[in-house]
């Protein structure tokens, strides 16, 4: 990148950062650090770059002492940040280390509006609820005969429904997923995040891969969504994830009954669709990382096979799973302005 273009990017992630540090603490002033000691908490450290941040931040504002405490961690992480804590306390440190969200059974993203509550809680200021957003309804679904577990929320006044299906190796825990479900939930859309595998399913790779099951499966829950008094006024959208994204466009081609207002797909193979991409009639987004090379490639490919409403949003230097410091909000962001735009109220059956 040239200097111009390293300029423009600091001043608008400064910019960013601005405008989030003012939403979280509001007016609210520092506390002073100076000669004191710092223990910095962490869900869990994978690459250990958010950890090393904040001991640096706690080391710059004059901290005397800097402990960093974590439930688990890789190995390697746990040492090299060794460099920028005076201690470091990590419960486990598995010799196999894949990512933090395997050793939680619910790794549910915080919400802004939560750790404003609790910030502003701890300060002894009201914010207006003193309490958390109620949770998704843990519901059972049934997928054409088939029962799996969902997670449902649906807003007052709701302006669609946007039903999640997550790619192989994940489920409906996926922390990305929650956390783009949450950023729709407070834009008025509805969201429905649900496995469209039983536990014994997801074993075999024999099912993780065959999209025209997933794809029916999906269609299944469509037609038991559409039942649902609470959404039978609701437009729909699928919301795919790598293989997830493939299920999805299969579902959207067969033109599913209620039908589908808008697909978006996050690091998507809609390649494995093959030519029923042709036959796709529903505004399609796809969202790719513009580090997550072949995976572009197979995006651009798709597009031209498009014949419906289409966008591709590539997000610079973000990889296959949106890791990289603000590019999860972007596609939440994408994603939310994308359902709203092209979701109608239905009339009732």
């Amino acid at each position: 990148m040239t200097g111009p273009e390293v300029a423009a990017v600091e001043a608008r992630e400064r910019a960013q950062l601005d405008r989030r540090v003012r939403r979280l603490r509001g007016d609210r002033t520092p506390i002073p650090l100076v000669g004191r000691t710092v223990i910095v908490v962490d869900d869990g450290i994978a690459t250990g770059s958010t950890a090393w941040a904040a001991c640096m931040v706690a080391r710059a504002r004059g901290a005397s002492r800097v402990i960093l405490a974590v439930p688990v961690g890789s190995v390697e992480a746990a040492a090299s940040l060794r460099r920028a804590a005076d201690e470091v306390i990590c419960l486990h440190t598995p010799a196999r280390f894949f990512a933090i969200g395997e050793w939680y059974d619910d790794f549910s993203q915080v919400s802004d509006e939560e750790v404003t509550a609790l910030l502003g809680k701890a300060a002894g200021v009201s914010t207006g609820s003193d309490c958390a957003e109620p949770g998704p309804a843990e519901i059972v679904v049934d997928a054409g005969g088939v029962r799996l577990p969902g997670s449902l929320v649906i807003p007052d006044r709701a302006l669609g429904l946007v039903i999640f299906a997550h790619g192989s190796g994940s489920s409906r825990r996926s922390p990305r997923n929650q956390f783009v479900a949450a950023a729709l939930n407070r834009v008025g859309l509805g969201t429905l995040l649900v496995d469209l595998l039983t536990a014994d399913e997801e074993l075999s790779r024999a099912y993780v891969f065959n999209i025209a099951m997933l794809a029916g499966r999906l269609a299944g829950i469509t037609r038991w969504l559409g039942g649902l008094p609470a959404a039978a006024t609701l437009p729909f959208g699928y919301f795919g994830a790598s293989t997830g994204a493939a299920a999805a466009l299969w579902a959207a081609a067969a033109s599913p009954r209620p039908p589908v207002a808008a697909v978006v797909s996050r690091g998507g193979r809609p390649d494995l669709v093959g030519r029923r991409l042709a036959l796709v009639q529903v505004p399609t987004l796809l969202i790719v990382g513009g580090a997550d090379e072949v995976v572009l490639g197979l995006n651009r490919q798709a597009q031209e096979k498009l014949r419906c409403e289409n966008h591709l949003a590539v997000i610079p230097a973000a990889t296959h799973l949106f890791e990289e410091p603000g590019a999860l909000e972007q596609v939440a962001d994408l994603a939310g302005d994308w359902f709203t735009r092209h979701f109608i109220p239905v009339s009732p059956q």
